[in-house]
């Protein structure tokens, strides 16, 4: 029974493509993570400011906000694997470009804040891609919900094991070498994306004026309000909940009074929880209701940040690390395989820019509010602010999220092609 089990939580391996992305993504997001993990730190020991740190998050973040439609546009209209392989390519130059600086001692914050903003743009065109992308890869579409719970809980281990590797590698060595193993861990993601084969692209047989795809994006959206009400209450978490990480490193230094390791043990407590989430839903049988789900994931993260928020013990604190890290990548994942699965294939890149949108675009205004605010409040009555705000928003949507779709949003689910007919004609 328990290797039955095992079995269907994994199941998605069974499709090669799919599970070379996965081992490449692996190492790449550790990477990422590393990298992520130095950037804050850098900046917070540099100017001491929490305000700072949400200006460093919005830096990477606003030019994906900016450009994320036209990333969908983009994913809609061309080969998603070429796609893939150029935004990767530049990543690593840019990890590369902000190693060299580091290493060499030669940086201000302007220019770490500039290559923030250089790989905001890459991100723009990058996540529209590699989302829908993993229809491509897996053969059995009954493994798409399996798949891209495994996608985050990938995602999730790297946030286990990344900031964790960057507190040690930060005390001992320094930034540069967190950034190095960055630029090095693209050539995981890049030599897998090499060895797949996938089949031949087939091009759109219309293409039309960006002006006309991101009307038809628009229009498609209303009329789909299940993947409306899910975007809105995705982008109400970015803007007030979701960036209390900004403030990671003012607990790490000032409350807990530690170092750059203590920086990386919180946030690495808080991707046990958010892998804990992941392999939860990897493990949920077929048909489960994912609104339920989300609701109850909504719930557990925000008791966790106010939890965290006022507790001075650190081995208390990284228990309600844990369970915030659930929340919110329960969440996430919840809101992004509902988008997937609901959403017409030939609006799928155009539906996941939307979600870059309310993602990069509120998370960066999020950031520096909640950073201002910290700054007025102090960081642990921002945090217990936040969490109070996570249940709000959970009951503003419980009606929507409880039991079964409602009719309206049956009616829009199956009038999804329809809808795109509609749209092309």
């Amino acid at each position: 029974m328990t290797t039955e089990k095992t079995i269907s939580t994994f199941r998605a391996f069974r499709n090669r493509n799919y599970a070379l992305f996965f081992c490449g993504q692996s190492v790449s997001q550790i990477g990422t993570w590393m990298q992520r993990t130095a950037v804050s730190w850098v900046i917070y020991s540099m100017t001491h400011s929490a305000f700072m740190l949400g200006f460093a998050v919005f830096a990477q973040q606003f030019p994906s906000f900016l450009l994320s439609l036209l990333g969908g546009i983009v994913s809609d209209r061309y080969n998603r694997y070429k796609i893939l392989l150029t935004t990767q390519t530049a990543s690593l130059v840019q990890a590369v470009v902000l190693a060299i600086l580091t290493l060499t001692n030669h940086y201000v914050v302007w220019q770490i804040l500039s290559l923030s903003v250089v790989l905001g743009i890459i991100n723009a065109f990058d996540v529209p891609a590699r989302q829908p992308m993993v229809h491509d890869m897996v053969n059995d579409k009954a493994d798409l919900t399996n798949a891209l719970a495994l996608n985050s809980a990938m995602v999730n281990l790297a946030r286990l094991l990344g900031p964790a590797l960057s507190g040690i590698v930060l005390q001992k060595f320094g930034a540069g070498i967190c950034f190095l193993f960055n630029a090095l861990s693209f050539m995981a993601v890049i030599t897998s994306l090499l060895l797949m084969k996938l089949p031949p692209f087939t091009p759109p047989a219309i293409k039309k004026r960006v002006a006309s795809e991101l009307a038809e994006g628009f229009q498609y959206l209303k009329q789909t309000p299940a993947i409306g009400y899910i975007i809105l209450m995705l982008a109400l978490s970015a803007l007030l909940v979701m960036p209390y990480d900004t403030l990671v490193p003012v607990f790490a230094k000032v409350i807990f009074k530690g170092d750059a390791s203590t920086f990386g043990y919180i946030s690495s407590f808080m991707g046990m929880g958010a892998l804990g989430g992941t392999l939860f839903l990897a493990s949920l049988k077929k048909g489960a209701n994912l609104k339920r789900v989300l609701f109850f994931s909504s719930l557990t993260l925000g008791l966790g940040l106010i939890l965290f928020s006022h507790t001075g013990l650190f081995p208390l604190a990284m228990l309600f690390a844990v369970i915030s890290g659930f929340g919110v990548m329960s969440q996430n994942t919840v809101c992004i395989t509902i988008i997937q699965v609901e959403s017409a294939p030939a609006m799928r890149g155009r539906m996941m820019s939307y979600v870059a949108l309310a993602y990069f675009g509120m998370l960066p205004l999020g950031s520096l509010l909640i950073g201002a605010v910290s700054q007025r409040i102090g960081a642990p009555n921002a945090m217990l602010s936040q969490g109070v705000i996570a249940l709000v928003i959970a009951a503003v949507f419980f009606r929507f999220l409880r039991g079964d779709t409602p009719k309206g949003d049956r009616d829009a689910v199956r009038r999804s092609e329809e809808i795109v007919g509609e749209v092309e004609a």
